[in-house]
């Protein structure tokens, strides 16, 4: 039996979450992950690590219990080992928000330059929805999207969206998502959609956010499809997610 105090002890423990998530690129790798389960040659490529730093990252991440596997023929999958794991990303970034002021300042400079207009909160595109007067896309690549979605979102990655602009409503703002409140993704087609005439805004936050607030959510192997019925699924599924 250890001599050591038992506070010693749990703070050594409680230490190893802290040194798991010391890293940019844990917090990342969990952010990723939080979009959809993936491979260590999948997060590499998505993150541009290279895969040896990756599997170095993730197995820090799995020994402090943050991240799990599960192997399926040569491939071993990675996700989080529970949405909690999720919650302990978003109170680092609140709490980065909320008392480093460089973060603030990476926002107005490189985010709040891009778009001026108030983003659409969770809230009020229920209540769009519910109304039919609101076209959501999901931005996101399309491997995120099939993982999980909002519900009636079509997909569109945003680098297929400039080609695929022929898809959209002229007659419906659209509110454009992505990964969370911070992804540029989402600043960026809202630029693309307006410089082409079309009315848009950006969800405030993102899928996971969307997901970890306990909101229905769709998994689905499919794309965008034409307009007008994807409009009207859009309506119908958001109006049974309230």
């Amino acid at each position: 039996m250890s001599s050591r105090k038992p506070r010693e002890l749990f703070y050594e423990q409680f230490a190893r979450i802290g040194k798991a998530v010391s890293s940019p690129r844990r917090l990342e790798l969990l952010e990723m992950l939080a979009q959809a389960e993936r491979t260590v040659e999948a997060l590499a490529a998505v993150t541009g690590q290279p895969v040896a730093n990756v599997s170095h990252h993730l197995q820090a991440l799995r020994h402090a219990g943050l991240v799990q596997a599960r192997k399926e023929g040569l491939w071993v999958h990675y996700s989080l080992a529970g949405g909690d794991v999720f919650e302990l990303f978003r109170l680092i970034r609140t709490l980065a928000a909320r008392h480093l002021a460089e973060v603030d300042r990476i926002v107005q400079s490189l985010l709040e330059s891009r778009d001026r207009l108030e983003p659409v909160t969770r809230e009020e595109l229920l209540r769009r929805s519910r109304a039919g007067t609101v076209f959501v896309l999901d931005v996101r690549p399309a491997e995120e999207y099939a993982a999980g979605h909002l519900p009636g979102a079509v997909s569109i990655p945003l680098k297929e969206l400039e080609q695929r602009m022929a898809l959209l409503p002229p007659d419906m703002e659209i509110v454009a998502y992505c990964r969370g409140p911070y992804c540029v993704m989402a600043y960026e087609a809202v630029r693309m959609l307006r410089s082409k005439g079309k009315r848009a805004r950006r969800l405030d936050d993102g899928f996971p956010e969307w997901k970890a607030q306990g909101l229905s959510v769709e998994k689905s192997g499919g794309a965008g499809t034409k307009a007008g019925a994807a409009r009207q699924r859009s309506r119908q599924r958001m109006k049974s997610s309230c």
